[in-house]
C-alpha cells in the first residue's frame, strides 16, 4: 500500500487489521454498547511530562533497536508470554493478527525491539505511512509488568515517528466509559486529537468532546438499525 493511501485512511478513522484495512463506531462489551473514538498526536505539539521522563529513566538500562518486520520464533515466544497472562481477549498469536495466513505483507511494516541483555522482553509493532505512523501490536514478557513496557513502546514508536519527521502517530482508539483503553492517551493529552466520524474530521481531545461524540453516535447508530426499533 503506498504511504500516501495509508495516510488518507487514518486520517479517515481507518486502521489496519490483518492485511485489511477497518473502521467502527460502537463496539459491543460485555452485553452493552460503547462508542468508539479513533485518535492520533500531533507529533510536533508532543512534549514529554513527569511520568513520561520517569518511565524513560526507569527502562533506559534496556537496549532498543528497530528493524524491518519479519515474523520470527522469539516474536511469536515472547507474544505466547504477553497473552498467557493477560484477562482481555487478543488474536492467538502474532502471525494471525498481522498476516492472516498470507505471505506478503501490503504494509510497510516496521518492528520496535526492547531487550534485557539479549533476551528480547518487548516488541511493538508498527506501520509507516508518507507522513503518519500506526502503532499496531505492543507486548512484553510478564516478568517484566513493572516497567510498563506497553507505554514504553508508544514513546519510542513515537520517537521514531519525530526522527522521520512524520506529522501524525495513530495509537488506535478509546472507548468511552470504558477505560481499558485509556493507556493510549498516556504519551500526551495536550497533543492528541479525536476524530469526529459524523463530520469527519479532528478535534483536540478532551473528555467532553469524546462525551458529546458518544451521544451522537449512539443515536446515529440506533436511527441506523433496523432492528432497533423492534428492540426496543
Amino acid at each position: 500500500m503506498p504511504g500516501y493511501a495509508l495516510d488518507y485512511y487514518l486520517s479517515q478513522g481507518y486502521y489496519r487489521m490483518h492485511q485489511d484495512l477497518f473502521t467502527c463506531r460502537v463496539l459491543p462489551i460485555d452485553g452493552g454498547l460503547y462508542s468508539v473514538h479513533w485518535l492520533r498526536l500531533v507529533l510536533a505539539d508532543v512534549q514529554d511530562g513527569p511520568e513520561q521522563r520517569r518511565l524513560r529513566r526507569l527502562n533506559e538500562r534496556f537496549s532498543v533497536t528497530l528493524r524491518q518486520f519479519r515474523l520470527t520464533p522469539e516474536l511469536e515466544e515472547l507474544y505466547a508470554a504477553y497473552r498467557g497472562s493477560i484477562s482481555f481477549d487478543a488474536p492467538p498469536t502474532v502471525e494471525s493478527f498481522i498476516l492472516a495466513g498470507s505471505d506478503h505483507n501490503v504494509f510497510s511494516t516496521g518492528v520496535v525491539e526492547v531487550r534485557d541483555g539479549s533476551r528480547l522482553i518487548a516488541a511493538g509493532i508498527f506501520d509507516s505511512g508518507a507522513r503518519s505512523l500506526a502503532g499496531i501490536m505492543n507486548f512484553y514478557h510478564p516478568d517484566y509488568r513493572k516497567y510498563s513496557l506497553g507505554k514504553y513502546l508508544m514513546l519510542l514508536k513515537i520517537d521514531h515517528a519525530r526522527r522521520q519527521q512524520y506529522t501524525y502517530y495513530y495509537p488506535g482508539y478509546l472507548v468511552h466509559n470504558y477505560p481499558k483503553f485509556d493507556y493510549k492517551l498516556f504519551a500526551c493529552p495536550a497533543a492528541t486529537e479525536v476524530f469526529d466520524a459524523l463530520n469527519s474530521c479532528w478535534l483536540p481531545f478532551s473528555r467532553e468532546v469524546v462525551a458529546r461524540q458518544s451521544v451522537e453516535l449512539l443515536a446515529t447508530w440506533q436511527d441506523d438499525d433496523p432492528m432497533a426499533e423492534l428492540d426496543g
